[in-house]
């Protein structure tokens, strides 16, 4: 099977890129979202301000039907009283190519929410791997023979060995990320073969460099990597689903012939987390 064919017969899951067409995606409504135990600089910021459920519910809503109106179908898993962060589903998983890989969260507050995913993946006979060691979604980037991984506070170096075993064929990328970035994709996603958005001071210059071999980039600057910039949604068909606030960025992306679908998420960014956060794609074309 090459690495560009469209979808491997009869696989219930398979994503070969960030980019394509996004066909079948896990959300989880955000009506328990909370800031009560702080795990990222973003949250540090919005402790006083918490999170406006009723405003955050209606942000993500109009979200799932931009998806919904563009050919994705949305499945929500149940939310849970106990689980404030359950809105992020990127991280408690990730498909690479037609393996599906559960994560191993680092923090105890996310922990249950992999369980729920186990139990929705055995109901519907969806194969998937467990890794033992401690990564989690947000951290790993996937782009044909190439996966990206960010070396974090979520996500560690036993693990990136694991997965490059259990993967001989893929070149795997280790990104130590600067130590107040809470994953790989706040500061890095790919939105084509051939783009990329990037936070330079994430990085260092030699990790810089090797990004650019492989992408032109849309440089994100601080402000709006505070906004979640870099954390978009390709959605296939060279349309970006990016916040509204983010304007100049917006326009630096439809500059370079991306269709941007722009969209409010403000109350949910509060938590740390955008577009790409809130998305787990099982099938892309």
């Amino acid at each position: 099977m090459s690495l560009n064919s469209p979808l491997v017969p009869n696989s219930k899951t398979y994503c070969a890129n960030e980019y394509g067409k996004l066909k079948k995606v896990v959300v989880v409504s955000p009506e328990n979202m909370q800031i009560n135990e702080i795990i990222n600089e973003t949250q540090k910021h919005f402790l006083n301000d918490n999170i406006n459920i009723d405003k955050a519910v209606q942000q993500h809503k109009q979200f799932v039907d931009t998806l919904e109106k563009n050919g994705s179908e949305v499945i929500h898993l149940p939310p849970s009283p106990e689980f404030n962060e359950q809105v992020f589903t990127r991280d408690i998983g990730f498909t690479i190519h037609d393996q599906f890989f559960v994560a191993s969260m680092n923090t105890e507050v996310r922990r249950g929410e992999v369980e729920t995913l186990k139990t929705w993946l055995k109901e519907g006979e969806i194969p998937y791997r467990e890794l033992l060691h401690s990564i989690e979604g947000g951290d790993v980037l996937v782009d044909e023979e190439n996966i990206w991984i960010g070396v974090s506070g979520r996500t560690n170096q036993l693990a990136i060995q694991s997965l490059r075993n259990q993967l001989p064929q893929y070149t795997v990328h280790e990104m130590p990320l600067r130590e107040d970035i809470l994953h790989l994709d706040c500061v890095f996603t790919i939105i084509s073969s051939d783009w990329a958005l990037v936070y330079p001071p994430a990085f260092s210059k030699e990790d810089l460099k090797t990004i650019k071999k492989h992408y032109h980039t849309i440089t994100v600057t601080d402000s709006e990597q505070f906004q979640m910039g870099p954390n978009v949604l390709a959605i296939g068909d060279g349309k970006i689903i990016s916040l509204i606030q983010n304007e100049a960025l917006n326009e630096r992306i439809r500059a370079e012939g991306f269709q941007v679908i722009e969209l409010d998420l403000s109350e949910i960014i509060k938590s740390g987390g955008s577009f790409r956060c809130c998305t787990l794609p099982l099938i892309r074309e």
